[in-house]
């Protein structure tokens, strides 16, 4: 593939994001499956999450949403940034883990494309709250199968939002129609062995 370059004896996915290039190691996930891993730029790239958080909110806020909702914990830093933005007062956190302080809670099964076992979403009673009879977007990084997206959406509607939205900063692969979800830019999946994606 013509982004794919070696970088300190690593390959990776080269981006060019409206001016901001970046370089996503190609990882494998799981037995012949590739992905540009992401992680870094969502997981501390302030110059990046600035700059996908500005588009992002540019093309959802005419989808009047009242709540951003993510699921722990790669998109939290995007989410805070994007619903900042919008002029948001609130953005919801769905848990992967119940901790003793939760009280009541509802909770979503998930599995994605980047976990090799299930995991949960979790809403506590409070988040429950602030979603119910409100407009919501379901915000994450990334969208592959849909997994953790179409997770979100259930705990949403368990707890009484309506879904305006759905939005993330890449689709990757060929599972998650680009009409089903706002995105900014694609990112491929090579399935393949590593000693065969060109450079």
């Amino acid at each position: 593939m013509e982004n794919v370059i070696l970088y300190s004896g690593q390959k990776c996915f080269e981006i060019d994001f409206d001016g901001l290039r970046r370089c996503l190691p190609v990882v494998e996930v799981d037995e012949g499956i590739w992905i540009a891993s992401n992680a870094s730029l969502v997981l501390g790239d302030v110059e990046f999450i600035s700059k996908a958080a500005e588009i992002l909110s540019e093309r959802i806020v005419s989808f009047g949403p009242e709540v951003l909702v993510t699921a722990e914990a790669k998109s939290i830093a995007l989410a805070y940034e994007v619903a900042r933005r919008l002029g948001l007062k609130r953005y919801v956190i769905a848990r992967k883990k119940p901790k003793a302080y939760m009280g009541k809670y509802i909770i979503e099964s998930v599995k994605s494309i980047t976990t090799k076992e299930r995991q949960s979403l979790i809403l506590t009673e409070e988040d429950v709250e602030n979603i119910r009879g409100r407009r919501v977007c379901v915000l994450d990084d990334v969208v592959s199968t849909g997994g953790t997206v179409d997770a979100l959406v259930k705990l949403v509607e368990k707890a009484g939002g309506q879904i305006v939205c759905k939005a993330a900063v890449w689709r990757e692969g060929p599972w998650y129609s680009a009409r089903e979800i706002v995105y900014l830019k694609d990112l491929p999946i090579f399935v393949d062995t590593l000693d065969r994606i060109r450079i």
